[in-house]
């Protein structure tokens, strides 16, 4: 069950990468919506802190990738627009 668990945060936290990439590139985050990152950031750290309680190495560590990249997005958003 666990190899399903560290399979799905694999593919969910490579989802962000090209957008993180290309926010980086453009310098801008406005295609995003803020209420989208903030319910992110706060989901995903609630995930993290989820997975650490239950000792999921999975959600733990997708999430340990995942929760900086929303909020590296949420601040260029907050910055930049």
């Amino acid at each position: 069950m666990e190899l399903i668990g560290l399979a799905a945060g694999l593919l969910t936290t490579s989802a962000f990468v090209p957008q993180a990439l290309r926010t980086w590139r453009t310098g801008s985050a406005r295609d995003f919506s803020l209420g989208l990152l903030v319910l992110l950031v706060a989901g995903n750290s609630l995930w993290m802190a989820y997975g650490a309680l239950k000792g999921s190495a999975g959600l733990v560590a997708a999430n340990l990738v995942t929760v900086p990249l929303t909020v590296y997005l949420l601040s260029v958003k907050l910055r930049r627009g």
